[in-house]
C-alpha cells in the first residue's frame, strides 16, 4: 500500500537563537510529545480537548528515570489511546553516530526529536519539551502488547503500560506497510488517560493535510508537516 504525497513544503519556522541557562533538578521538568502516523492511510493522530475545544498532539512529562523517547510513546498512548513506537526517519540533526568498531549495519535513519521547545513553568522553573515522530504499531505487536497487558492485569489492580519493541533497523517502509491488510484500522484503546484532565481528551486519525490545518499557528503544525516530509523522504531514499 502506497502512502499519499503531501502538499508542497512551506517555509519551516525559524529556530530561536541559542541561549545559555542553567537549572538544577528541582527547577527543571522534561517532557515529550509525539506525532503518531498511520503510514498506510496517510493519517496522523490528533487529540481534541472536549471542554476547551482545541486540537493538539499528545505530550506530557517524562517519568523519573524514563527514557525520553519512551516517554513520548507512553504519553502518546495515554492521551490518545493509540499504541505507537518511534519511527526512524530521514532528518538533519547534530548528533554523532555511535562508535561502531564491528562495522555492523547502522541505519541512516534516526529517532531524534524533530523540534524542541523551551517553556517557562514558573518564574524560577523551566520546561523542556522534545517532539518525536512515531507510527501506529503493526497488528502483530498490537496483539502481543494486549496479551502482555492482560497477563499483567492479573497481578495489578490497573494494567501497567507496556512499552513496544523498537522499530527494526533493517525494516524498510515498504516491508512495514506489507504487515497490514488493506482494510486494517489501528486499534483505539478507550480510557487510557491517567487523570481527570486526560479523561476529557478525544482522539482521531485525520488526514495529514487536515491535521496541519487544525494545528495552524503552533509549532505542532510543523511537527506534523516536517514529520510527514521526513517519512516521505525516507520512502524516496529506500525506493
Amino acid at each position: 500500500m502506497a502512502m499519499q504525497p503531501s502538499r508542497p513544503s512551506r517555509a519551516k519556522p525559524p529556530s530561536d537563537r541559542p541561549v545559555i541557562a542553567n537549572f538544577d533538578s528541582s527547577h527543571l521538568t522534561i517532557g515529550a510529545g509525539v506525532a503518531i502516523f498511520h503510514l498506510a492511510s496517510s493519517r496522523v493522530v490528533l487529540c481534541w480537548h472536549s471542554t476547551k475545544e482545541y486540537w493538539f498532539l499528545p505530550k506530557g512529562r517524562r517519568d523519573a528515570s524514563e527514557d525520553t523517547g519512551a516517554a513520548a510513546e507512553r504519553e502518546g498512548f495515554e492521551e490518545s489511546g493509540y499504541r505507537n513506537r518511534l519511527l526512524p526517519v530521514s532528518l538533519k540533526h547534530r548528533q554523532p553516530q555511535a562508535h561502531n568498531p564491528s562495522g555492523d549495519f547502522v541505519s541512516p535513519f534516526v529517532t531524534e526529536p524533530i523540534w524542541t521547545q523551551l517553556v517557562p513553568m514558573t518564574a524560577t522553573s523551566q520546561y523542556i519539551l522534545f517532539w518525536y515522530i512515531a507510527e501506529t504499531v503493526p497488528p502483530g505487536i498490537e496483539t502481543m502488547l494486549n496479551e502482555q497487558m492482560k497477563a499483567a492485569s492479573s497481578s495489578f489492580s490497573e494494567s501497567p503500560y507496556q512499552y513496544p519493541p523498537k522499530y527494526p533497523q533493517d525494516l524498510t517502509l515498504a516491508a512495514r506497510l506489507d504487515m497490514e491488510a488493506a482494510i486494517y484500522e489501528p486499534m483505539h484503546h478507550a480510557n487510557t488517560g491517567v487523570d481527570s484532565e486526560e479523561a476529557l481528551y478525544e482522539s482521531y486519525l485525520l488526514p495529514v493535510d487536515e491535521a496541519i490545518k487544525n494545528l495552524k499557528g503552533t509549532i505542532q503544525e510543523d511537527v506534523v508537516r516536517s514529520g510527514w516530509e521526513a517519512i516521505r523522504l525516507r520512502q524516496t531514499t529506500e525506493s
